[in-house]
């Protein structure tokens, strides 16, 4: 292993030796097992401080490729596989309304806080491109994938702070996520395609496959994540054409998809040929000490969809998503789009571009994390408070919800909700997030109540909840 440092970079020196460590792990240079130079001689060797070394190594021990081995000091994870790269033709950079009544509180499913929308921000970037002498262009019929300079900031960004390599002929602009997801499900799957999902997971996803005729199999979440096991039995016993996940947070358990899962299913795809649809939801939000890279981030993955959005970022209302995957695809994804959505939204695309390049929306990103990161301690601290042994919950790394199992399996939720609601507090029910057979959780969201509502919620819910027996 040859590691060095540059600091005329941008990147952090940490982040370049963590980053330095993953790739001889991922090329083979360190297999599984082997032991790591001590943090003192690392930094002898890179002549730089202890404490920088140390923090690359908690980031490593954090995403699961290091641990700790009695009488070997570190080691490189055994959990991880291990894949060749590959070469890949990418181009190199270049409220249900039914719930919400009034004086009721909701505990939402995780949506942000809208009272701190960058609004007023927003409302000038629109001021600013109605007096510009060339406004009037933008009302003109725009570009089937979307503004070019739009997808060009867009792609800057995943590339600088995803870690990914795209461009802007690889993205294509949607309506929000929903409007990618429908467009991907009809532009990859036909009549009787299989398709896997997570199990509880995002049925408005599960919807679009349905609707694009395609034969949906659950596949179980374990503690960290998808079981790929199950992934690998199915592609072995039928011809699997996509797998959808959530995996930086996966909805609605919130749990992380560890490292070696996502090398395992980069390397199933690849085999097998099925495609990762990677539904990054709210990849913004992460209180760690940096977040998972995209699995459509490796290098190694060949077949993917990537799907974004900024509707988690500012608010639900501001309907711009994206899907980024190779250029054949997303000319088949613009196709289809200029038949539903010939015109997009090119006065908002417009706004958010302003809101890009004023460095607004990374300001307004950093504060929002602070910000969720406060009030996901204080909802730790109430759960601790008045649900202590009624839920069995970990404390979520990043995102904007906390997902809650009762201690007492014989729980029925759906009257709890009905008690709740005598007391005018609702939340959403299993058969939100489940496939078939109701799972046993409820998926609360911290960012868009107050700290008197979030209160109020959980007092209510320790009472119309039972202990375990």
């Amino acid at each position: 292993m040859e590691l060095t440092v540059d600091r005329s970079l941008s990147k952090a020196v940490y982040i370049q030796i963590a980053d330095g460590i993953i790739a001889a792990i991922k090329d083979g240079s360190l297999q599984p097992g082997t032991a790591l130079p001590s943090t003192r001689q690392l930094c002898s060797e890179l002549k730089i401080n202890r404490n920088t070394v140390v923090r690359a190594f908690e980031i490593l021990s954090a995403e699961g490729w290091i641990s700790s081995a009695e009488r070997h000091g570190t080691i490189v994870s055994k959990a991880l596989p291990l894949t060749v790269p590959s070469k890949t033709d990418r181009p190199q950079i270049e409220r249900d309304e039914d719930t919400f009544r009034r004086g009721q509180t909701f505990l939402d499913d995780g949506i942000p806080d809208i009272t701190s929308s960058p609004i007023n921000e927003l409302a000038r970037a629109y001021r600013r491109i109605f007096n510009q002498k060339a406004g009037w262009q933008i009302m003109n019929i725009s570009n089937k994938l979307g503004d070019l300079h739009f997808r060009e900031a867009i792609s800057c960004m995943l590339n600088k702070n995803r870690q990914m390599r795209t461009c802007a002929r690889q993205l294509c602009i949607t309506r929000g996520s929903q409007m990618a997801l429908f467009l991907t499900a009809n532009c990859l799957l036909e009549k009787d395609d299989v398709i896997l999902v997570e199990n509880p997971g995002y049925k408005p996803a599960w919807e679009a496959f349905r609707h694009a005729g395609a034969k949906i199999i659950p596949i179980k979440v374990e503690a960290d994540g998808i079981c790929v096991e199950d992934v690998e039995r199915l592609s072995r016993q039928t011809t699997v054409k996509a797998v959808y996940l959530t995996p930086h947070h996966q909805y609605p358990t919130t749990v992380t998809l560890s490292p070696g899962k996502r090398l395992r299913l980069i390397e199933l795809s690849n085999h097998y040929g099925f495609t990762i649809i990677e539904d990054d939801y709210d990849n913004e939000f992460h209180f760690g000490l940096r977040p998972v890279m995209p699995i459509a981030a490796y290098e190694e993955a060949q077949n993917y969809v990537y799907i974004g959005t900024f509707s988690k970022l500012i608010a639900p209302a501001i309907r711009i998503g994206y899907i980024y995957s190779s250029m054949d695809f997303i000319d088949r994804v613009g196709e289809l789009r200029k038949i539903m959505d010939v015109q997009g939204d090119n006065f908002m695309e417009q706004a958010l571009l302003d809101l890009i390049g004023s460095g607004e929306l990374r300001r307004h990103q950093k504060r929002m994390v602070e910000v969720y990161r406060k009030k996901r301690d204080f909802f730790a601290y109430l759960l601790e408070k008045h649900l202590h042994n009624k839920v069995r919950y970990d404390i979520p790394t990043g995102g904007m919800a906390f997902w809650l199992v009762p201690t007492n399996d014989k729980t029925d939720l759906y009257k709890v909700r009905e008690q709740a609601n005598k007391s005018f507090v609702n939340f959403y029910t299993p058969d939100r997030f489940s496939f078939s057979e109701p799972v046993c959780g409820i998926r609360i969201g911290y960012a868009s109540l107050s700290s008197e509502d979030l209160e109020r919620g959980l007092v209510v819910l320790g009472r119309c909840l039972c202990p375990q027996i």
